[in-house]
């Protein structure tokens, strides 16, 4: 597994000032993130975790995982949750020409557009957090609020143990603290153990679950 911050580096977010890492208030919010569902099973696991707690989040879907799972994308929707773009195929942004990034992700927020049935919020974040400036630019003139994190829940890396992807979120969260984790096959044995006691952690101290806008 490459190198990565649990918590981003405050010099991170002061040179990529443009994207929004966290959402800084004085009301003890918090932004639960899940990224590459919807995802059979796993999803439908999160949606009812959250609903004990009554928890909203943003879900960063990808296009082609919206489109085999169209009534499970449905009930993100009705339950209350905010919706994101994460690509049509969970594309690298540094891997990839500019022409064609765009044309990813435009390919999701026509998937998007179909499926929403309210004007959805231009929340897009980038897979792996990679993204060109030119990639950046141009989706920032479409009106995209491009979305990274203050916390990352680590629940996609197989090496650490689900004891560490909990520690990663309740030793680092403070208000206004963006969290990501993912609903996803790779992601789910850490999830299943981190993310229940998470929102229970949270409750316990004060936290409010909001969802980005």
């Amino acid at each position: 597994m490459g190198f990565y911050w649990v918590k981003t580096n405050a010099f991170i977010k002061k040179v990529f000032s443009k994207y929004c890492w966290d959402i800084p208030n004085n009301e003890k919010k918090i932004y639960l993130t899940f990224d590459d569902g919807p995802t059979p099973e796993i999803t439908d696991w999160v949606l009812s975790e959250l609903k004990k707690f009554d928890a909203k989040a943003t879900f960063f879907c990808i296009g082609k995982n919206i489109k085999a799972n169209l009534a499970l994308f449905d009930k993100l929707i009705t339950d209350g949750h905010s919706i994101g773009n994460h690509t049509m195929n969970h594309v690298n942004g540094w891997k990839s020409h500019t022409n064609e990034y765009i044309e990813n992700v435009q390919n999701c927020a026509a998937i998007l557009d179909e499926q929403e049935k309210t004007p959805h919020r231009l929340l897009f974040r980038p897979p792996y957090g990679k993204i060109k400036k030119a990639q950046s630019k141009i989706l920032r003139s479409l009106g995209y609020k491009i979305v990274m994190w203050d916390v990352l829940s680590a629940d996609f890396d197989q090496s650490i143990t689900p004891e560490k992807c909990l520690e990663n979120v309740t030793k680092n969260v403070k208000s206004g603290s963006v969290i990501v984790f993912h609903d996803s096959i790779k992601a789910s044995p850490n999830l299943r153990f981190a993310l229940p006691r998470t929102l229970h952690f949270l409750k316990e101290n004060g936290y409010k679950f909001d969802i980005i806008h």
